[in-house]
């Protein structure tokens, strides 16, 4: 059980404490990293008046009644992301999000973000595409900077629009490689658009040197993460729980060593599945399939990055030296360079030795 704030309750005397254990985080969507009070600052700064189920979940703590599985409970959730983003004016509110979001990182044992965003969604208010790309990264590495968290960009396309839009994304993505951009992803409702429509896109991003990370098998099954991995050639897979059902896939996701980025919070909230116990992190950590736990949307989902851990932890018996793995693996995933690798491994076996 997590606490309404979205923390975790007290360890019992002698558990070692999750938020303490160094990982990486690899699935964090940008608006959805938002701290609950600074959405409500910001919607009474600019007079937005946000949805009635969103304000009750900032307040409570406690996710909003979703079912993303049909399209209209996912129409419901974009409706309360987008109130959300449209609280984001202004490049301070940028900066504001970012700076926050490395702080609960931190305060979650996170060494390593990668944060995801869609920088056309910023871009009308920012000043256009390049201006807003610009503001997030100097955002995140002042941040970085500041928190000493280790921080990246994931340029992510809608695969609700056009595939060409996805391609001038990936351009832009691979032009600021050196800026701090580090992959590229495909987000939004996994029902829309064939992942083929984007090899396109994703070839510009891995000829340009950035990972390939889309979304896949959360809303729908197996077959979807065999899309990312056939048309797009994912280096990772975001959610990717649903190749679960299928054994096969989850052999050549274990063979190939493709990390889903997992989030089980998320999953029960969008209905995905029912209870945290019914999502397979034990199925797929024994077929061998590496993990990162991830957050998702923390301002809708109730939870950050601890929790999920605390998750694999309290419904499905991970040892603490499982638990341990499951940060490794995380940290080996992700795009930090060799000497903050070992640097977080190091602090991985400290953890678990203590």
């Amino acid at each position: 059980m997590l606490c309404s704030s979205g923390g975790l309750p007290p360890n019992p005397p002698g558990v070692r404490d999750l938020s303490e254990l160094p990982k990486a985080h690899l699935h964090l969507h940008f608006t959805g990293s938002m701290r609950p009070t600074t959405v409500m600052e910001l919607a009474d700064k600019y007079g937005v008046r946000l949805p009635e189920a969103l304000t009750a979940a900032l307040i409570s703590g406690e996710p909003p009644r979703l079912r993303a599985t049909d399209e209209r409970g996912w129409f419901r959730f974009q409706r309360l992301y987008d109130a959300a983003r449209s609280c984001l004016r202004e490049p301070d509110d940028i900066r504001r999000l970012v700076r926050e979001a490395a702080e609960e990182d931190v305060k979650d044992g996170s060494g390593w973000l990668e944060i995801q965003v869609d920088p056309t969604s910023y871009a009308p208010r920012l000043g256009g595409l390049i201006p807003a790309l610009e503001i997030i990264l100097d955002a995140v590495e002042t941040a970085s900077r500041e928190t000493g968290l280790g921080m990246r960009v994931l340029v992510a396309a809608n695969r609700m629009k056009h595939p060409l839009d996805a391609r001038t994304l990936a351009r832009l993505a691979v032009r600021y490689r050196d800026r701090g951009v580090v992959g590229f992803g495909l987000s939004n409702d996994e029902r829309r658009g064939m992942a083929r429509d984007f090899d396109r896109a994703f070839a510009i991003a891995r000829d340009g040197g950035l990972f390939a990370a889309p979304h896949g098998g959360e809303l729908t099954g197996p077959s979807s993460v065999s899309d990312c991995l056939d048309d797009l050639q994912a280096h990772r897979v975001g959610h990717g729980v649903r190749a679960a059902e299928d054994p096969r896939l989850l052999s050549r996701l274990a063979d190939r060593g493709v990390t889903c980025e997992v989030c089980p919070a998320s999953n029960v909230a969008l209905g995905v599945y029912d209870k945290p116990e019914d999502v397979p992190l034990r199925r797929l950590f024994e077929a061998g399939v590496p993990m990162a736990l991830g957050a998702d949307d923390p301002l809708l989902f109730g939870s950050r990055l601890a929790a999920q851990y605390d998750i694999a932890r309290r419904h499905h018996a991970f040892t603490d030296a499982e638990l341990a793995e499951l940060a490794r693996q995380s940290i080996r995933a992700s795009a930090a360079p060799s000497d903050m690798r070992e640097k977080l491994l190091s602090g991985v076996d400290d953890w678990l030795a203590g």
